[in-house]
């Protein structure tokens, strides 16, 4: 079960168990919140970013994970210069995620190379409990 916390104008937040089940909601939440304000042009990335950081999260941290998208216009300040999508995915571990060079032959140890290439911007900071890992994306023609 998740729960949405916010899915107002330009903003959408839910909160995921930590289950197997959290990554494939988690994509169906992001694709259906990007399909209602028109944003399919950075649906797959998106999608698949947000898989990469929730399967993290699922694979270290035990509680529930956070998360959410702004739609951030150039008038409302974003730093990169225009509009973008800032996605935040969050949860109770303290421990910041590094990034790492997968061999051909490791199962795992891309997300975090897929988020790098991928976004104009990422990083992550420590919450009151936990922390958060985020990515901004450019959106084009806006």
């Amino acid at each position: 079960m998740i729960g949405v916390i916010d899915t107002d104008g330009e903003c959408a937040e839910w909160a995921f168990p930590a289950e197997p089940g959290a990554v494939r909601t988690a994509r169906h939440a992001v694709r259906g919140a990007l399909r209602e304000w028109g944003l399919e042009s950075v649906g797959d990335v998106t999608v698949l970013l947000v898989s990469e950081l929730v399967t993290n999260s699922l694979r270290y941290a035990s509680g529930p994970i956070g998360v959410r998208l702004v739609r951030r216009n150039p008038a409302a300040g974003s730093e990169a210069g225009g509009a973008a999508l800032l996605v935040e995915v969050s949860d109770p571990l303290p421990d910041p995620p590094r990034e790492r060079v997968a061999h051909a032959e490791d199962e795992g140890g891309r997300g975090l190379h897929l988020v790098a290439v991928s976004s104009q911007r990422w990083g992550t900071r420590h919450g009151k409990s936990g922390k958060t890992v985020w990515f901004e994306l450019a959106l084009p023609g806006e």
